[in-house]
């Protein structure tokens, strides 16, 4: 059996805390590896020690293979792991690992060669008659080959990164304008390029024949070096936003035990054929018709997943421990017969976005996480003071629930994401709590473009709900922030100021008596705690139960409709991030809908369309330029 005495984590936030929580219960030192921004972060402070890797963005750090072996080498570790994302499932870091002499924490080289790859699975799983949805898995990569090959297989097309996964590097194309077909498709294709190789520092793609409705399903499955190999149940995961995941849950509330069966059987055997070792997730779509239930291979992630945790909650098991078990020689812990599936897990992921899931930048003014218990879980790298960059995931952490029932486990984590305090930036904690009481949701009948066909109504639903709370509740709330941050005055007597207050879209005038006490908090708030931190100077952010608002004095800014006659002129940043594409120029026409710049921010690429038809007069960035949130992109 190897020896692993140190393990260094090639990764950051939330798993990097994971890992050594794992690590310290099995008597094993850690070292956490960083960039710049990460300097002062929680896994920094709990590792055993830690080493800067310089830079700021993933390629001069977490993506940078020279620069991590040379870090385990100079700090003594034994072995890396990977974590999730990054350089997880890249074999040519994997084999350079072993060659530096050092226990790569994960399945072999070969085996990620094998199955890592979404072309490589795919030709595995043909051989062995896992049903694979019909796709171009070519070496030839131009963008001729890549369109002969959507033209015969039609559209609608998904076009995705061949290495990698979470979402990244993934565009349908719905192809429903037959004369825009080649010009979306290329379109598409450029842009999964630029993610996926801005993600994983590979740019492959693969494309696939699309399912409009499918649910998505995926197997959690652990072998070790000995030829054993089991799985751990499976997770739906069909709740998503840009193809990434937001709700996983286990088991999945809409699959019968014949398709369960049959899914988990293929997800073991292509690891075998493999001659898979460690972690892995076998990820399938599944439709439905008349006939019943089938399911398509989509991919195999090389390595442990994000939602990992739901499976660890419903089998009492640490997978991370069972990961450098494997990796130390060990047999797997248990049979297929021992695992015990119980009752009912679901997992939230909290990220640092809006409601239209616009990346939020900025500091954590103010974090509580609700009670964990046995049965409640927060897994997250998350402090009051803590920075949210542009350069990575949008992710802050990770809710999990573990009930008897379904329908327990979604109260339970509605209940958690109450009481979840996170100020200073907006977070989707409030679109999560609506998803989870959507009867869709509710009744297990959300697929894949649950989002996709609700989120309007689901967005406006909140809007209404922060609405009717600041109409309630905003004279209270506004004599609260005011009396705790307006400057005393010296005078006598009370006063009334009038006060223009910007919140929820729109612009309410009131009056507040200076220097009184605030006044009490209308029912129902009086039995519900008003949480707020100050942004800047006049900018709050305010949080009552389920509601997150914006609430900024505005008495003193220039008119509204002046502010709205120069800002119509202009095209500004929606968020920090950085310029990957200028598509206009100087002099050129635009219609309304057209894709202006292209900014890549938290390892995702966003659009900036005009908002209307008109003339570009001026074009003031470049590509390469970093922007801030609200700076004038072109005139």
């Amino acid at each position: 059996m190897k020896s692993i005495q140190r393990i260094l984590i090639a990764n950051r936030g939330e798993i990097a805390r994971r890992i050594i929580r794992s690590a310290n219960q099995m008597g094993i030192e850690t070292v956490a590896v960083y960039a710049q921004t990460d300097a002062q972060s929680l896994p920094v402070r709990e590792a055993t020690m830690a080493h800067s890797l310089g830079g700021c963005t993933s390629t001069e750090t977490y993506l940078d293979s020279k620069k991590i072996i040379a870090a385990a080498l100079a700090t003594g570790a034994d072995a890396i792991h990977p974590g999730y994302g990054f350089l997880s499932e890249n074999a040519e870091f994997a084999q350079s690992v072993q060659a530096a002499g050092l226990i790569w924490i994960g399945p072999s080289p070969r085996a990620v060669l094998a199955v890592g790859s979404k072309a490589g699975a795919k030709q595995l799983a043909a051989t062995m008659g896992v049903p694979c949805l019909p796709g171009y898995f070519g070496l030839d990569q131009s963008d001729a080959a890549l369109w002969t090959a959507a033209q015969a297989l039609g559209f609608p097309i998904m076009v995705k990164a061949s290495e990698g996964g979470g979402g990244r590097g993934m565009r349908l194309v719905l192809g429903s304008d037959a004369q825009k077909q080649e010009f979306d498709f290329l379109q598409a294709v450029a842009s999964a390029r630029s993610e996926a190789l801005s993600a994983f520092g590979a740019s492959r793609l693969v494309l696939e024949r699309a399912l409009l409705h499918p649910r998505h399903v995926e197997v959690q499955i652990f072998a070790d070096s000995f030829g054993n190999c089991i799985h751990l149940g499976e997770r739906d995961c069909s709740v998503q936003r840009r193809h990434q995941k937001i709700i996983e849950e286990s088991p999945s509330p809409a699959i019968n035990q014949k398709t369960r069966q049959a899914m988990c059987m293929a997800a073991v055997q292509l690891a075998q054929a493999a001659h898979y070792e460690g972690a892995g997730t076998v990820e399938f779509l599944v439709d439905s018709d008349e006939a019943g239930e089938h399911f398509y291979l989509m991919e195999m992630n090389t390595r442990l997943q994000v939602e990992h945790s739901v499976t660890e909650m419903r089998t009492g098991l640490d997978l991370v421990e069972w990961q450098i078990r494997v990796a130390r020689g060990e047999c797997l812990p248990l049979k297929q017969e021992d695992v015990q599936l119980s009752g009912h897990a679901m997992e939230v992921r909290l990220c640092a976005e809006d409601d239209a899931f616009m990346p939020q930048i900025g500091k954590i003014v103010h974090f509580k996480p609700p009670p964990g218990s046995a049965s409640l879980r927060i897994d997250h790298a998350m402090e009051s003071g803590g920075e949210v960059s542009p350069y990575f995931d949008a992710m802050l952490g990770k809710v999990i629930a573990h009930a008897p029932s379904r329908t327990e486990a979604m109260d339970a984590l509605l209940a958690a994401l109450q009481k979840t305090e996170v100020l200073g930036l907006l977070t989707n904690r409030g679109l999560l709590m609506a998803c989870l009481d959507h009867p869709t949701f509710r009744s297990g009948q959300a697929c894949v473009p649950f989002l996709q066909e609700q989120g309007d109504h689901i967005r406006a639903a909140l809007i209404a709900k922060r609405q009717a709370v600041a109409h309630h509740a905003a004279a209270a709330v506004v004599s609260l922030v005011m009396s705790h941050t307006a400057r005393p005055h010296a005078l006598s007597c009370h006063f009334l100021r009038p006060v223009r207050i910007q919140h929820s879209g729109c612009v309410q005038d009131m009056l507040w008596r200076a220097g009184q006490p605030p006044e009490p908090l209308p029912e129902p708030l009086m039995l519900s705690a008003v949480r707020w931190v100050a942004i800047s100077q006049h900018l709050f952010h305010v949080q009552v139960e389920g509601v997150d608002w914006l609430l900024e004095d505005v008495s003193f800014a220039p008119p509204v409709e002046a502010t709205r006659a120069g800002s119509a002129s202009e095209i500004r940043a929606p968020f920090n991030g950085r310029v990957i594409a200028v598509n206009v120029a100087a002099g050129q026409a635009v219609a309304a809908g057209d894709t202006l710049f292209v900014i890549e921010s938290m390892k995702l690429e966003h659009a900036v369309q005009a908002p209307q038809a008109g003339m570009i007069t001026e074009v003031l960035v470049a590509t390469g330029q970093q922007v801030s949130p609200k700076q004038v992109l072109a005139r």
